[in-house]
């Protein structure tokens, strides 16, 4: 894109940008440029296409250009923009927490099947607050609550917390430390999977920009699964329910780790949209 006199309007514009971030190697070039585009313009998706004759002004153009470069050197489009979807909701995001994705949605809608009226509840590493901020919507009767070992998450959490108007009570530190002697109805985390080992070989966008504690599982990406199932018996309540996001072909493991501990029941997995199994869970005896 040039400082040309010649006039780019919103489709030349549109042309030019995908077949650039195409060759810098994005995915869904056509698709990301268009939300580049309506973030500068301050429009939607319809108005873009309705006025795709449109010339863009140089300041618009000098606007476009900035985030152009950041997505073509693989920095994340929700970074770029501020903001991810999920369950229905709009979240911040910042370089401080994951992403949400949509494959997590199944953790939340696994929760809320097993969640009673007036349920305490605890979301582990909470990140963006996705989880804990959907359940506390679905669910305005529970006590929710949400541990993050780091400060920066946190305060994205508790913004998120804000914006949807739900109360959750946020602690910052590590797995159950924040909460001694506590114990809940329902337990839910989205731990680090990733084996390090791994790390160098995901997308740029994951390697290069998303925090890498949120990713590190260890050796075998099982370590926070080994240390949350050992220890959450002490902090669920009698028939209250563990349950964990998990990557590709880790829930049999995670499985047997609740099989180990001979502390409980009802061992179950739920498949994703795509049929991989996402969540593994169990109940204390």
């Amino acid at each position: 894109m040039t400082k040309q006199t010649e006039s780019w309007t919103i489709l030349k514009v549109l042309t030019w940008t995908k077949e650039y971030l195409g060759q810098k190697g994005v995915e869904n070039a056509r698709l990301e440029s268009e939300w580049l585009l309506c973030e500068v313009l301050g429009l939607d998706r319809v108005k873009l296409y309705v006025n795709f004759d449109k010339p863009l002004s140089a300041a618009e153009l000098a606007d476009l250009r900035g985030l152009v470069v950041r997505r073509a050197r693989r920095e994340p489009l929700q970074y770029i923009l501020g903001t991810q979807e999920f369950m229905g909701l709009e979240f911040a995001v910042s370089p401080a927490v994951l992403i949400p994705r949509h494959d997590t949605e199944v953790l939340v809608v696994e929760t809320l099947k097993r969640a009673a009226s007036g349920s305490r509840i605890l979301d582990i590493g909470v990140g963006s607050g996705c989880v804990a901020v959907a359940l506390a919507k679905q669910l305005p009767d529970a006590e929710v609550s949400g541990g993050e070992e780091s400060a920066e998450a946190l305060a994205v959490a508790e913004r998120n917390a804000t914006r949807h108007g739900v109360v959750i009570r946020f602690k910052q530190g590590s797995l159950f430390a924040p909460f001694p002697g506590e114990r809940f109805d329902l337990i839910v985390s989205n731990p680090p999977y990733i084996p390090t080992a791994e790390l160098d070989g995901l997308q740029p966008e994951v390697r290069d920009f998303e925090p890498r504690k949120a990713l590190d599982g260890g050796a075998d990406g099982l370590d926070f699964y080994r240390h949350i199932i050992s220890a959450a018996s002490d902090h669920l309540s009698s028939g209250g329910w563990l349950l964990f996001e998990v990557g590709i072909g880790q829930a049999e493991q995670v499985l047997g780790f609740f099989a180990e501990t001979g502390k409980y029941t009802g061992l179950f997995t739920a498949k994703d949209p795509a049929g991989i199994e996402r969540v593994a869970g169990g109940r204390s005896l």
